[in-house]
């Protein structure tokens, strides 16, 4: 058993924000799923991307962002929270003036970690 701190985990920026995967098979041995935090700075975006394997649960703490699932774009708020089902997309932006904060769980885990996600878009400013 083991204590982390979202400062003992890099930053993840692969698909915009500042991800940190907290909780994961990696920092403590987990075998069922993960969790981690994301902040997203005024005009970030989390590249639109799903899972084939887990799905996932996105708490907003501080700030507010707006959601696309499967094309349909819903407002995420401060203390709300949104599941999102295995097999359907998910872009994250943050459209406001005041930074974001959210917690993030997945599971079950993937097989393999590199089944984990499959990325539709690439970042803002880079190639397909």
């Amino acid at each position: 058993m083991r204590v982390v701190s979202v400062d003992d985990v890099a930053a993840n920026r692969r698909r915009g924000g500042d991800i940190r995967t907290i909780l994961s098979p990696a920092t403590v041995g987990s075998t069922s799923g993960f969790m981690g935090t994301l902040r997203l700075a005024p005009a970030e975006v989390v590249t639109e991307h799903w899972h084939p394997y887990s799905e996932e649960y996105l708490f907003c703490v501080e700030g507010a962002i707006t959601v696309r699932l499967d094309g349909r774009e819903l407002p995420l708020p401060a203390n709300h929270g949104v599941h999102i089902p295995i097999g359907v997309k998910h872009r994250l932006m943050n459209n406001g003036d005041t930074p974001a904060f959210l917690v993030f769980a997945l599971g079950p885990l993937a097989p393999r970690p590199e089944l984990g996600h499959v990325d539709t878009e690439a970042l803002p400013g880079e190639g397909p």
